[in-house]
């Protein structure tokens, strides 16, 4: 780090748990980010204030009026924009060092591939089952840290899905693709602005702690908001042997370990 990074940075530095050692990890780091709206919103200005080196934002959407009641990374100047690209402007204004690549894009399965395996951690911050679907599996494949939020009314939810450790579930493990989910958009059941300030907030520390090597992240726990009366629920949840997701990648990967090991010349096929 330079003299401008060390002082931007100082309140970080002065934590025991981060230090230098920590924050340089940050700057070294790399995170994506599927959505820039209302959860995407905070949790890109938190990445980017706190020194996350590159960010990828994900969106394929434009500024509304509507947005701005809750999505902060955007203003009324910037009605009709793309929102990844409002977002970047934000994140220029106050860490231009930040590498902000912004991609007005659907994420669908072959581009997650691609963005999932260049990222140290990857945030949904997407409104849809299909989308948060395609990206926990990416994450499955790659081995890659999910940090999952959600949001809606008065009502929030935010998990990590790590499945590099072995009893780590996966997004599919709680919501199984197959089941029927009835789903509800903010368009037609509205949303508690700051609702999505607390959620996205929490995900982007959960990023950050992951990225630099701080405490115990969220797998394995579910944290559910009721901010009618501000009260936080917490479910344990496990990894399922029925999952049709990280289930069958674990038996993929046996597979390659067993095919490499022959492939050594432990093998007796010669």
């Amino acid at each position: 780090m330079n003299d401008d990074q060390l002082l931007r940075y100082s309140r970080h530095v002065l934590l025991d748990d981060i230090g230098i050692e920590g924050q340089q990890r940050l700057l070294d780091g790399h995170a994506l980010v599927i959505g820039a709206g209302g959860l995407g919103s905070p949790v890109a200005l938190y990445l980017g204030t706190a020194g996350v080196g590159r960010l990828t934002l994900v969106d394929h959407d434009t500024v509304d009026l509507t947005n701005l009641q809750r999505q902060i990374a955007h203003n009324l100047s910037r009605v009709g924009q793309p929102k990844a690209d409002s977002a970047r402007q934000t994140i220029a204004a106050i860490n231009p060092d930040v590498q902000v690549r912004a991609l007005r894009l659907r994420a669908d399965a072959a581009r997650l591939a691609q963005w999932v395996a260049e990222a140290d951690v990857v945030l949904d911050c997407s409104d849809n089952f299909a989308t948060r679907h395609a990206v926990n599996e990416a994450c499955v494949r790659a081995g890659k840290p999910l940090v999952s939020g959600a949001a809606i009314g008065f009502d929030g939810q935010i998990s990590v899905y790590d499945t590099r450790e072995a009893a780590g579930p996966c997004y599919a493990c709680l919501f199984p693709p197959g089941m029927a989910f009835e789903e509800t958009a903010c368009a037609t059941m509205g949303v508690f602005a700051p609702l999505v300030g607390i959620i996205g907030t929490m995900q982007a520390a959960e990023a950050l702690k992951l990225l630099a090597g701080v405490g115990s992240s969220l797998a394995g726990r579910l944290l559910m908001l009721d901010a009618r009366a501000m009260r936080w629920d917490e479910v344990r949840i496990a990894r399922q042997a029925s999952c049709p997701v990280c289930s069958m990648a674990a038996a993929a990967a046996g597979a390659g370990a067993a095919v490499a090991h022959l492939g050594s010349g432990s093998g007796c096929g010669r």
